[in-house]
């Protein structure tokens, strides 16, 4: 017996049958479905709403180009989310980065970590990831805030499995670093 690949049938099935006619009134309510979840991702990873904008625009003009490419095998969502994300670091790649801390070998303690990772606060982590390498950046709101695994990463980056363990390591070392870093500089503020 055969077994032919499951297809995912999506909840907007309708809706993406008429984008795939070339629809534009379908076109215009998955925009507006998906275009807040699709910004926010683009946010997190570009740090910057003007290029977030931009890169959300771009990755519906190329999902809505290449719907055709989309095989119902998982949530539509997930697969314009995918495209947002690889629009985002390529935006990136083709930037200068900017706004790199020089990432010293110095390792910090268990205890350190500990202490840092109980007591941070909202703000320090948000400006100590506008301060670490972007492909920190990236691997960080990749693993954590849009929930991929190491294996999705690696194919949503086009990498070898393991790298991804490695860099979100080194990018959770570097951004405890940063806030650590920020925290004593609060502390020595008000001594």
């Amino acid at each position: 017996m055969l077994f032919s690949k499951t297809k995912y049938r999506d909840v907007h099935h309708q809706l993406i049958a008429n984008c795939k006619k070339g629809n534009r009134k379908a076109q215009v309510e998955i925009y507006k479905l998906y275009n807040k979840a699709m910004y926010n991702s683009a946010l997190r990873i570009l740090k910057n709403q003007a290029d977030a904008e931009d890169v959300m625009q771009d990755s519906f003009l190329d999902a809505f180009t290449r719907i055709h490419l989309y095989r119902e095998e998982g949530s539509f969502g997930g697969w314009i989310k995918r495209i947002v994300i690889n629009n985002a670091i390529d935006f990136i790649q083709k930037r200068k980065p900017t706004n790199e801390l020089d990432e010293s070998q110095i390792l910090l303690t268990d205890e350190q970590e500990e202490c840092i990772e109980n007591d941070c606060r909202l703000e320090d982590i948000k400006e100590a990831m506008k301060m670490i390498k972007q492909e920190y950046r990236i691997i960080i709101s990749l693993y954590l805030f849009e929930g991929y695994d190491h294996e999705e990463i690696a194919s949503i980056q086009n990498i070898s499995y393991g790298l991804p363990r490695t860099r979100y390591s080194r990018a959770r070392q570097s951004l405890l670093k940063v806030i650590h870093q920020l925290q004593t500089e609060r502390e020595m503020k008000w001594a």
